[in-house]
């Protein structure tokens, strides 16, 4: 029997992403567009409208679609925001922010990810985007400020170095903890030197590599 493409996308968006209170139109209109099959890996397509983490390779994987679904919803991303973000893994999310917003600065710290997501972008007609291989464990491009920062793998603890570069009024996605429970931030940059730090919702997220949690000192 031939998969039904659209009907698991469908489904994907009704069964898994609007019950997770992802209701933003335009977030679902991207959802609905961009074609997530055409991002997972050729052995996992079966599985590119499952409710699970798929693996990419170097013990990575594409965050399952609610977790994109809410980051992107989080973010409240304008047709004119410059986006930066921090592990462009498939290039899927890569190409929802695209559409979301007016360009995208997106590294990784694997090169093969890297030509991978930008063979995909291009076969897209996505050409909003910069993509480049470089380790952002603690930021990226410091001379731009950016509207909106997406960071796709967990810190163990919360750090300053991404929000440092927002933009006032800009909005940086983050999760952090440790397993089993982790927690989603946004945080607004709302004056030049004033943050609001909000928690969006729990889940759990593979580490970014390169960060470790600061030592700490017994008396």
């Amino acid at each position: 029997m031939e998969f039904d493409v659209d009907r698991a996308r469908f489904n994907m968006i009704e069964q898994q992403i609007r019950p997770w209170e992802v209701l933003d139109q335009r977030v679902l209109d991207t959802i609905a567009a961009v074609p997530r099959e055409r991002f997972v890996p050729e052995r996992y397509r079966h599985l590119a409208f499952a409710d699970l983490e798929i693996p990419l390779g170097h013990d990575q994987f594409m965050m399952a679609p609610k977790v994109e679904a809410r980051m992107l919803q989080s973010l409240e991303i304008r047709d004119d925001d410059l986006i930066l973000e921090i592990g462009t893994g498939s290039g899927y999310v890569t190409a929802c922010l695209a559409r979301l917003g007016r360009s995208v600065d997106s590294v990784d710290i694997f090169a093969d990810f890297t030509e991978s997501a930008r063979a995909k972008l291009e076969a897209e007609g996505i050409r909003n985007v910069m993509l480049e291989t470089g380790d952002a464990a603690h930021g990226w491009n410091q001379g731009q400020a950016y509207d909106v920062i997406a960071v796709t793998g967990s810190l163990p603890e919360y750090v300053t170095d991404f929000e440092r570069q927002l933009a006032v009024g800009g909005r940086l996605f983050v999760v952090v903890g440790e397993p089993p429970v982790m927690e989603a931030m946004l945080v607004r940059r709302v004056r030049e030197e004033e943050f609001h730090r909000t928690p969006v919702f729990e889940t759990c997220l593979r580490p970014l590599l390169h960060v470790s949690r600061r030592p700490r000192f017994a008396f």
